[in-house]
């Protein structure tokens, strides 16, 4: 494998650093730039927003490799779920899929919720993870269109509060989204937020499920892996 990081002044270490402040924080390019200057780095926030766009897909694609190789993900019950995100004044529609455990298994950025939205959505999300055994989705008639098509309408779950857990998978990157002032086309709200879920899987380690010490060793196992991502 050719060293990705061989044209650049600055350090794996240093990239992967200020990739991952970005992605994973609510923080501005500048905001970034300054917290690595408080450390001796200096880079400008043009700096920040070229390496996350080149190294950004790059970590997600090692990322998701990793965890369904050692099979991080579940067949057994999906969450689906769709946001408004505005770009340029026009309202656009981020979906999301999440398992039963909150773990992000797709994100496809749409001009519209259709049957036909719904059903490359679909599709997508299976032709990765395969088929669920259970879907859970809220009441919007494009889900079950879409599932009579791929046949699996009966595995469809609606109702109230059933899917919470992918109405709460959005807050981080809602909150990420806040910091970045808006996305500017629908082409970078898709690949941001493609980093950003399996950035999030990968740190995401259920804190409030175990304790203290198992909490050390995953913390530190997730970070001794992002150091190693494209070396």
């Amino acid at each position: 494998m050719n060293n990705p990081f061989r044209y650049f002044n600055s350090s794996p270490e240093v990239i992967r650093q200020t990739v991952l402040m970005y992605i994973r924080y609510p923080l501005s390019l500048r905001q970034v730039e300054d917290l690595l200057y408080e450390r001796g780095i200096d880079i400008c926030h043009e700096t920040v927003r070229y390496w996350w766009n080149r190294f950004g897909p790059m970590f997600a694609a090692e990322i998701r490799k990793k965890r369904i190789h050692h099979g991080n993900f579940s067949r057994w019950r999906w969450h689906l779920d769709e946001v408004f995100v505005q770009i340029n004044g026009e309202t656009h529609y981020l979906w999301r899929a999440v398992d039963h455990e909150g773990e992000v298994l797709e994100v496809y950025a749409t001009k519209r919720r259709d049957r036909r939205t719904a059903l490359s959505f679909l599709k997508r999300a299976m032709k990765r993870y395969g088929r669920p055994s259970e879907v859970v989705t809220d009441r919007l008639r494009s889900y079950r269109a879409a599932m009579k098509i791929l046949g699996n309408v009966e595995r469809q779950v609606c109702g109230a509060k059933l899917n919470n857990r992918a109405e709460n998978s959005h807050q981080p990157f809602r909150r990420r989204e806040g910091a970045m002032s808006k996305f500017k086309d629908i082409k970078t709200l898709q690949k941001f937020s493609s980093i950003h879920g399996s950035i999030h899987n990968h740190f995401n380690l259920e804190r409030h499920l175990i304790n203290r010490a198992t909490f050390k060793t995953r913390r530190a196992e997730a970070l001794a892996y992002w150091s190693l991502l494209a070396s």
